[in-house]
This record gives structure tokens, sequence and C-alpha cells, in this order.
């Protein structure tokens, strides 16, 4: 009775082993694609996380940029919000994993949802055309130092204010003011008639002391801005 109790406990451990091993190769490939799913759905959710690429050209085709350059759409440029003018960016389209160098030359962009705007052929090179926008991955590889500016100083009492550009179209003078309430508060457009011509002044704020308008000053200088520290005017 011990030993065929035992054949049956055997048997009966075999039966458990082969039950076990089949229900293991049934489940496997559904564990696989349970796997795979998950995998994507993160995939999709780390990819929202990206920052977004759109590209802008014609339109602004030899017009000022935030730092003074005039726009090129034939030269690799972008435009972001925060990295100084003349960092040089490596951009990489996640839909190809094509890659492109451009060096940050303006501010923008101003669509909700977008993070940085490429120049004409910087977006071709990376097959931006004609999708409009897409998700990137943004790497930075240094900085071109000759885009760093020196303060100017054009009043000696206060107050005073920073003017960072003056233009003769409005429209860039709006542009310009836009890119630096992204950081800063205060920005306003004054206009100016030199001779017959009307010019907009855009500039930051109003400052009793020469020290506190060029402490602001040299930051703005050193993102890259061609910075002039002048007296405030009560017309605005």
């Amino acid at each position: 009775m011990k030993v065929k109790s035992y054949k049956r406990t055997g048997d009966k451990s075999r039966l458990q082993r082969l039950i076990h091993f089949q229900f293991r190769v049934l489940l496997s490939p559904l564990i696989l694609i349970a796997v795979l799913i998950l995998q994507s759905c993160m995939a999709s959710r780390y990819e929202t996380g990206y920052p977004v690429a759109s590209w802008y050209g014609p339109e602004f085709q030899g017009k000022p940029t935030s730092s003074g350059e005039i726009f090129n759409m034939y030269a690799y440029t972008c435009a972001h919000k925060e990295y100084p003018f003349g960092t040089i960016l490596k951009i990489t389209n996640l839909s190809n994993n094509r890659s492109v160098t451009c060096v940050v030359n303006d501010r923008g962009p101003f669509v909700s949802g977008r993070d940085i705007d490429l120049s004409y052929a910087s977006a071709k090179d990376i097959g931006l055309i004609e999708p409009g926008t897409s998700s990137v991955r943004i790497q930075s590889l240094g900085r071109d130092s000759s885009f760093r500016r020196e303060v100017r100083y054009l009043s000696r009492e206060g107050p005073f204010t920073i003017q960072v550009g003056s233009f003769r179209d409005p429209e860039n003078a709006d542009r310009l003011k836009k890119a630096l309430a992204f950081r800063y508060s205060n920005v306003y457009i004054t206009e100016a008639d030199i001779r017959g011509t009307l010019f907009y002044r855009v500039r930051i704020g109003r400052f009793q002391l020469k020290a506190e308008a060029g402490q602001l000053g040299e930051t703005l200088a050193e993102e890259g801005y061609p910075i002039v520290i002048t007296a405030y005017d009560e017309k605005r």
C-alpha cells in the first residue's frame, strides 16, 4: 500500500508539473503581448514629455531676430524661449531619428504647445517641413561666445530704463516685446520721432539706481541682447 500510494503521489506530481508546463507555454504569448502593450503605453506617455518643434521661414525672411541678427531661412538657426543666443543645439526628430545642428539667435515660438522654432533649412534636414511639428530631443553642444554683448550707457542721471531694441517696423518691436515677456516684467514699447522717422523702442523697467539697471542690463547682455541704459521717459 505504501508503494502504491507512493506511485500515485509521484504520478500526481508529474501530472501537476505537466499541467504547469503546458499552462506556462500557453500563457507566455499572452504575457509577452501584455508586456508589449504596457511598454507601448509607457513609451507613448514618455514621448509626450519631449519638446515639440515647429518651423518658420518666408514670412520672417529678412526681418530682425530678437538677437538683432537678420533672419535667414536658409541658415541653420532656431528660436527658443530660454537658451542664450549663440547656444549650439543638436535637434533630433524622434519620428525618424534624423538630426541637425543649429544656433539659437531668436526667441519663440509664440504658439502654445510648441517649444522650439527651427529655420526652414534646419527643419528640412530633419523632415519637419511637411508635418509641421514633431517631438524632438534637444542637446546643448556649447555656445558661440561672439553673441555676448556689452552694456552701453547713454544717461548719467536717473530714473533709468533698459533699451533692448529699436525698430522702424512696429511688428518687429512687438515680437521682441513678446520674447522678453517670457522672462521679464514691465516690458514696454515707446515711440520716438528722429528727424521725421518714427522708431519703436523696446524697453524694460524703471530704475532709480544706475547700478540696479546695470545689473539687469549685464544679465541681458550676457544672454545676447544689445543693451543700452538710458533715461526713463514718462511719455510711453
